[in-house]
């Protein structure tokens, strides 16, 4: 049986991390571009647990770009793993996930986190649940599709994220442009 989850849940970008300080952050998992600089708004944080992860946000080879791996998902689950430890141990938490614009790798991310967390949980509801979190939410389908394997959900996160796909283009049909200007268009074209 796993341990109680922590309830306090935020994603965001960097420009939003020092507004997230006063907010008793236990646990954070920054996903960053490799040369992008550790964010300064940390020094600012209360001691808390922190992992961080470098790669780009692409879901096709980009030469010179480091494209997310199956590693990189498992890193996720460890930091999951991490978390759920530290939750046994009777630590209170609130757990911060971000990314450079807390849209994509960011919320890959969370959702891989709560699929862990609630294997029991309907893949709709999850997305459901992201959506909560983070309205603007698009999920990176290469972090979904490694940890759809990973978690042995047998194609039901990846199915999901074509509704979810959907559902964000008809509520934010300016995403469906954007994604294809930043080379996401076979996310575009997933969606149901």
């Amino acid at each position: 049986m796993q341990p109680p989850s922590i309830q306090m849940l935020t994603i965001c970008g960097i420009s939003e991390l020092p507004e997230q300080r006063e907010r008793s952050v236990s646990h954070v998992l920054s996903i960053l571009d490799p040369d992008h600089p550790d964010p300064e708004a940390f020094g600012a944080y209360d001691p808390h647990h922190r992992t961080i992860l470098r790669f780009h946000d692409i879901i096709n080879p980009i030469e010179g770009m480091i494209l997310p791996a199956p590693e990189h998902v498992e890193a996720v689950l460890r930091f999951g793993d991490e978390v759920a430890q530290d939750r046994g141990e009777g630590a209170e938490g609130h757990l911060l996930v971000h990314c450079h614009m807390g849209v994509s790798r960011s919320t890959a991310a969370m959702l891989t986190l709560m699929a862990q967390t609630h294997p029991e949980e309907s893949d709709d509801r999850l997305f459901e649940r992201l959506v909560e979190i983070r309205p603007q939410a698009w999920p990176n389908s290469l972090m979904i599709e490694f940890a759809d394997g990973l978690l042995s959900r047998n194609g039901r996160l990846v199915d999901s994220l074509r509704r979810h796909y959907g559902r964000q283009i008809r509520r934010m049909p300016r995403y469906e442009q954007l994604m294809r200007d930043l080379g996401r268009g076979r996310e575009v074209e997933m969606a149901v």
